[in-house]
């Protein structure tokens, strides 16, 4: 997980925008959030930032917003 992109994609659009980005990089294979790679890679990216943004937008601060965000990884793929 590339914290640093994912903080920096949480601060600068909104989970809309996030949203729409992760549209076009399933139909085009490039976004208009200029985060290009391997398709698969920049949509997990895509939503981790929108998941940082939504949780920031609902009162949390950044770095615990992605604690929250490693924690429901954590908790899906070990199951705990």
């Amino acid at each position: 997980m590339n914290i640093k992109e994912i903080k920096e994609l949480a601060s600068k659009f909104t989970p809309e925008q996030l949203e729409n980005c992760i549209l076009q990089t399933i139909q085009d294979g490039k976004n208009e959030c200029e985060i290009t790679g391997d398709v698969e890679e920049v949509v997990n990216t895509l939503a981790k930032a929108q998941t940082v943004r939504e949780l920031m937008e609902q009162g949390m601060s950044q770095m615990e917003a992605i604690r929250e965000l490693a924690r429901r990884i954590r908790q899906v793929q070990g199951g705990q």
